[in-house]
């Protein structure tokens, strides 16, 4: 029998890159206080990295530790913008002033996914990539706010890649899929070489 593989995320787009990438899995969201893990490792200077880590890590472990035996996914993602780290915006003012902080600016995504097993982590890879935006118009920018608004609250820095949100960008170095929120080639690897899915 093979071992069971879980999402600790209830991530539709995660849950849809596992889902094409033909995974069988099954989806156990956990439940973890991420703004108050997050101050707290900013308030000790932590770098994006460490934190989107961390995030990823205790969201693995928790439901790995109610499930022995499983392999447990736990995925984070961040924005890392002139060190400040942006959040998923609470209303469509916040998605503008951070669209407009960093309209014509380069910004950092970090896509961590952390792999728990018997409540330890066995493996982690955190996904980087450079984000530049065009310098688009204030009209736009509203009108992009008014149509996308039911999808951008669920995204930091208000974009979706595989929407509309691609029309922000000018220049994009790195991984789609890390843009996405899951470094999908590198967890396909670990699978792979673990015997979970067929190489």
């Amino acid at each position: 029998m093979s071992q069971e593989l879980i999402l600790a995320s209830g991530s539709q787009i995660r849950q849809q890159l596992l889902r094409n990438a033909g995974l069988n899995f099954a989806v156990h969201s956990a439940r973890v206080d991420e703004e108050m893990v997050r101050d707290a490792l900013l308030a000790d200077a932590a770098p994006a990295r460490d934190i989107a880590d961390t995030l990823a890590e205790l969201k693995a472990r928790k439901v790995s530790d109610k499930l022995p035996g499983a392999l447990v996914i736990g995925c984070d993602q961040v924005l890392s913008f002139e060190k400040n780290l942006l959040s998923k915006p609470s209303s469509p003012g916040e998605a503008r002033d951070q669209l407009q902080q960093l309209r014509g600016k380069r910004h950092d995504l970090l896509s961590a996914v952390v792999i728990c097993e018997n409540g330890q982590p066995v493996w982690r890879h955190v996904g980087v990539v450079r984000m530049t935006m065009r310098r688009f118009s204030d009209a736009y920018l509203d009108g992009y706010i008014e149509r996308n608004w039911d999808s951008i609250r669920h995204s930091v820095g208000a974009y979706m890649l595989e929407e509309e949100g691609v029309r922000l960008f000018s220049q994009i170095d790195g991984d789609y899929f890390t843009v996405l929120g899951l470094p999908l080639l590198d967890l396909l690897s670990y699978l792979g070489l673990r015997g979970i899915i067929e190489q």
